[in-house]
């Protein structure tokens, strides 16, 4: 069993950057991929970053790369989300979630467990 927190989100400013963490519980954390995911009302789940068990593998949706940096800390049991040059079109409710394996593509089925999100609100 594992279970997902996000922190980090809030209000900020076109331009401006958020750092999200998600803590998980769980002794077998380093063995699972993790990916980011947001979701604004009526729409489909979007996928955003995944990175693999060891953090050696990182992949983003087109919208946000270049902006985007997924890194974890699995001493610390934490994925991370950097988000930079924040646009208006990247408010959304956050989730963290964590896959069945080690190695994870933007796919939603991927993911057996998932946090309860954070949101993220960028003004213009």
């Amino acid at each position: 069993q594992v279970q997902l927190v996000e922190s980090g989100g809030g209000l900020v400013q076109a331009g401006g950057s958020l750092r999200l963490s998600c803590a998980a519980s769980g002794r077998t954390f380093s063995s699972k991929a993790m990916g980011w995911f947001r979701q604004t009302p009526g729409k489909e789940r979007e996928f955003v970053a995944t990175i693999s068990w060891s953090g050696g593998i990182t992949y983003y949706t087109d919208s946000v790369k270049g902006r985007f940096t997924i890194s974890r800390d699995n001493a610390k049991n934490t994925v991370y989300l950097q988000m930079n040059s924040l646009k208006p079109e990247d408010t959304a409710v956050y989730y963290c979630a964590a896959a069945n394996t080690g190695y994870a593509t933007g796919r939603d089925v991927e993911y057996r467990y998932w946090g309860q999100g954070t949101q993220v609100t960028v003004s213009s």
